[in-house]
């Protein structure tokens, strides 16, 4: 499984490809697969998001779960101060189209 991600373009914020968009939740991201790259051009060129990287992810029941620590962190937000990190409950944190 390959998913795409980077930081929102006006706010930083991690975000994650839906398929149709950009959502700030993991476990709405979709799979990729080779498409990934070419993705990731069109909408950095779109100037929708910064950074946009493909990265290995395999499934589980909550979602898809990167494969290296350094992007579950990221899907988690900031660690130095929890309460900052991203709340799946948190309805100012829901998904958005760009």
């Amino acid at each position: 499984m390959k998913l795409l991600t980077g930081n929102d373009l006006p706010t930083g914020d991690v975000v994650w490809w839906t398929g149709s968009g950009w959502s700030r939740h993991l476990a709405d991201a979709a799979d990729v697969g080779a498409n990934g790259e070419a993705v990731a051009r069109a909408e950095e060129g779109a100037r929708r998001v910064n950074g946009p990287y493909v990265i290995d992810a395999t499934p589980s029941p909550e979602g898809p779960r990167p494969a290296h620590i350094k992007d579950r962190i990221r899907a988690l937000g900031p660690t130095v101060r929890p309460d900052l990190t991203l709340k799946p409950a948190d309805p100012d944190a829901g998904a958005w189209v760009i």
